[in-house]
């Protein structure tokens, strides 16, 4: 590893203050990436010696806890307002959206960057807020990269189709919890002789048939029962997204104005509120907290001035909203509920005189439900202790949203039918055998664990999508229909080069081999190998790749689509940043051990792989780089940070390594503070693509990081821009983005948050770390953004220590799921 001395100067060689200059290969003092005298070090060698925190005074630094913006759901514009406590509009800070607690990673939480930025003028939630629904919780960067539709303009989104999948999803839980509250008839369960028993009681009861007669007649033969229906419709393809009347918004607009809030919010409002949504409004002010965005003390400004002297703190319709707003707020910082003293803790910081009764009434009136979960006691003579005196169970009381609630159980009960379903029978025993021992030492636990079992977890880093590949090759030699998934467009193109020709699909004439999608796109039907009358998708094998990017309502969805005696392979990096969505599907499977787990002994090979190595065990280590693989470019500030970062993105590494500047991608902690995307990005578009932002502030040519979907960030490049819209070319399709929704869905993206990078991987990759970025490092996030780098990694490095202390001490946030809780009744069925 290679460090390169603390100067930013492009001075010559042999004049005063060179040292960092262009010095090229091969002469004397080349050795880091851009030239300069090579010294050894590693990342978290305080090479920087007294590097200034650029977070003192600076808007964002993590120092003085504000983080501009850097947790945003979504980037403010600068006329953005929000009622105040006097009923005004008052512009958010950027910190404001800081919705759900500590920040995992730097100027915070870009956690989930719904739609990627704005949400109309909806004002953001403080940092305070989320901190008090959950006291540490992992808000990290948060958008994902995806794949966009193929298809044209004139076809519906992949956006809008994914819309639709969730909401089938929806509806068949709600069908299903209907159908779980309806009066069940006596015996309606039974078959076979006891039914015709049941049948003949109530004969003789009724008088229909003498006592005699009734249990001398043989039975009838009966039909059975159907099999109840456990997986989603067929996606049809969206008309688009619902619009609200007119004269709805119309209502709810004259509503805010007479309250002082933004008449911007009113279309939202119009569509969350449903029919009479002006009449709900006015009668229950504090609705106005549904929007993203709006804090609770916005919401009381608006209240006061529609209600008056009505409106005060313990109003019970307050008590429940803000309620429901924790909750949002926790499961932004992906948590699926909360446990009742945290609620109320947090529910007391937001002004509410009696939080007991607060949660009490949004529990009678159906907003959140309640959760009584047997704890698992580690010493079982003190659990049959306790049995044999007839005390009760320890148990935990938690609070969550019907929403995540019903999906976690939805999942918990699909993976069981998996575990438990006859895995299909493509091939012997011997075939099995034979498949495996072709193939290498990790692949081959892989392949004989998929033979025996529905659902196996397979752990490991990049370089161990090979043993996925040899697992799909295997499986399709025997005849098994398979498909993979990744989490993005960048991750289906590198697993698809892994596999051999013979796996890929063949064409329409003959059987269709091995497909990569992404997960989104498998979902919404836009990618895939389709689906059956019944809604279950085509094939007897999914792989899953970055497995550890599933949140529980794409796990469930993914899960329900799984046909009868379907194969699942959840495979991922364990050491990665989890979900932006609420949950930890991969995490919570791998500690409740409920099916068969193989871990990859194939490590990630070069100097990049030994860093990242090094780092999943909490070791910062110094690694040989003869080839520049690992430079540490050390800065004093952020101001310099973004110098350096360009000097390497336009200059060095194209110069060095040969690396070209479209295919270096920056990672820096957050989107706000003096060094993250925003600077970065201006910085980086005035020096190779400057223009005067004709169209939104984009011209043709600019790098761009696109968001269909709250959670998602696909990279692509401007084209051009019409009456249309502005049109981007996404992993080589074309996509329209309307010109109304370019400021909420498109950024500029040379830069990028370590989460809407994850999944990908570039040639060369450039980490910045400035100063104002040190509090908020964590493990998971160093491991992250270091690994995004195929073979060159440049970090730009101004923490000093705040490096090696967070990959040695600072571990994920925890996060509040009940997935370990709803998995253990499928133990014992599973084996």
């Amino acid at each position: 590893m290679t460090t390169e001395p603390e100067t930013t100067d492009e001075a010559e060689p042999g004049q005063p203050g060179a040292g960092a200059g262009e010095v090229e290969p091969g002469q004397p003092g080349a050795g880091a990436v851009d030239g300069v005298p090579e010294t050894e070090g590693t990342p978290g060698s305080g090479v920087a010696g007294d590097a200034e925190s650029s977070a003192e005074g600076t808007p964002g630094s993590a120092a003085a806890g504000a983080a501009e913006g850097s947790a945003d759901a979504a980037e403010p514009s600068e006329a953005e307002a929000g009622p105040t406590a006097r009923g005004d509009a008052a512009k958010p800070t950027e910190s404001d959206a800081e919705a759900a607690a500590e920040p995992e990673s730097a100027s915070q939480s870009d956690a989930t960057e719904p739609e990627s930025v704005d949400q109309g003028d909806a004002p953001k939630p403080t940092e305070s807020d989320a901190e008090a629904a959950a006291e540490s919780v992992s808000q990290s960067d948060a958008t994902e990269p995806g794949s966009v539709d193929q298809g044209d303009a004139a076809k519906p989104t992949e956006a809008e189709a994914e819309l639709a999948a969730q909401r089938v999803e929806r509806e068949r839980i709600e069908r299903r919890k209907a159908e779980k509250q309806a009066p069940v008839e006596a015996g309606a369960k039974l078959s076979g002789t006891a039914a015709d028993l049941l049948a003949a009681v109530r004969a003789v009861e009724s008088g229909a048939k003498p006592v005699a007669s009734a249990f001398s007649e043989p039975p009838v033969p009966r039909r059975p029962a159907p099999e109840p229906e456990r997986r989603p419709e067929p996606v049809a393809a969206p008309a688009g997204p619902t619009v609200p009347a007119a004269e709805a918004v119309a209502g709810v607009r004259a509503v805010l104005a007479e309250g002082g809030a933004p008449d911007t919010l009113a279309p939202q409002l119009a569509a969350l509120l449903g029919d009479g949504a002006d009449l709900r409004l006015r009668e229950d002010p504090w609705q106005l907290l549904r929007v993203s965005g709006v804090r609770p003390e916005q919401a009381d400004g608006f209240a006061r001035a529609l209600l008056g002297a009505e409106c005060g703190p313990d109003d019970e319709r307050r008590g429940r909203a803000v309620t429901v707003w924790l909750l949002e707020q926790a499961a932004l910082a992906g948590h699926t509920a909360l446990e009742v003293a945290a609620l109320t803790t947090a529910l007391a910081q937001r002004a509410v005189p009696d939080p007991d009764t607060a949660v009490q009434s949004a529990l009678a009136e159906g907003e959140v439900l309640v959760f009584q979960d047997a704890l698992d006691t580690a010493a079982p003579a003190a659990e049959a202790e306790a049995d044999e005196e007839g005390a009760e169970p320890p148990v935990r009381v938690l609070i969550g949203l019907e929403r995540y609630a019903l999906a976690e159980e939805s999942l918990a009960d699909a993976l069981g039918r998996v575990m438990n379903s006859v895995p299909k029978e493509d091939g012997s025993a011997a075939d099995w055998e034979r498949a495996a021992a072709s193939a290498g030492r990790s692949a081959a636990e892989l392949i004989r664990a998929v033979a025996d079992h529905g659902l196996v977890l397979h752990t490991g880093g990049d370089a161990s999508r090979a043993e996925a590949a040899a697992l799909l090759s295997a499986a399709r030699g025997l005849g098994l229909r398979t498909w993979a998934a990744a989490h993005s467009r960048i991750g289906c193109d590198r697993f698809t080069a892994r596999l051999a020709p013979s796996d890929l699909p063949d064409g329409p004439q003959r059987e269709p081999g091995t497909g990569v999608s992404t997960v989104a796109g498998l979902l919404s039907g836009t990618e895939g190998p389709g689906r059956d009358a019944d809604g279950a998708l085509v094939l007897d094998l999914l792989v899953v790749l970055d497995a550890p990017q599933l949140d529980v309502e794409t796990a469930a969805m993914l899960a329900e689509s799984l046909p009868d005696g379907a194969r699942l392979v959840l495979s991922g990096d364990p050491g990665v940043l989890w979900s932006a969505g609420p949950g930890r599907v991969f995490a919570d499977l791998l500690a409740a051990r409920v099916c068969p787990g193989i871990a990859s002994r194939t490590p990630d090979p070069g100097p990049i792989g030994e860093l990242i190595s090094g780092i999943g065990v909490g070791e910062l280590n110094q690694v040989e780089a003869p080839g520049k693989e690992v430079v540490i470019v050390p800065v004093r500030d952020a101001g310099e940070a973004v110098h350096r970062t360009v000097q390497l993105v336009a200059d060095s590494v194209p110069r060095a390594l040969g690396v070209p500047a479209e295919q270096t991608q920056v990672i820096t902690p957050g989107h706000g503070g003096a060094a993250g995307t925003r600077a970065l990005n201006a910085a980086l578009k005035e020096r190779l693509n400057p223009g005067p932002g004709r169209f939104g502030g984009f011209d043709p040519g600019d790098r761009i990081a696109y968001s269909p979907a709250p959670g998602r960030t696909l990279p692509g490049r401007v084209v051009k821009a019409d009456a249309d819209g502005l049109h981007l070319e996404i992993s080589g399709a074309p996509v329209v983005v309307p010109k109304e929704r370019v400021e909420q869905s498109v950024r500029h993206g040379w830069a990028l948050t370590a989460h809407q990078a994850v999944g990908s991987r570039w040639p060369a990759a450039v980490v910045v770390l400035p100063g104002d970025a040190a509090q908020s490092l964590t493990r998971p996030w160093v491991y992250t953004a270091f690994g995004l780098a195929e073979r060159h990694l440049s970090v730009v490095h101004g923490v000093e220590q705040a490096l090696p202390r967070a990959v040695a001490e600072v571990t994920a946030k925890p996060r509040t799921t009940r997935l370990p809780v709803l998995l253990r009744p499928q133990v014992p069925a599973a084996g």
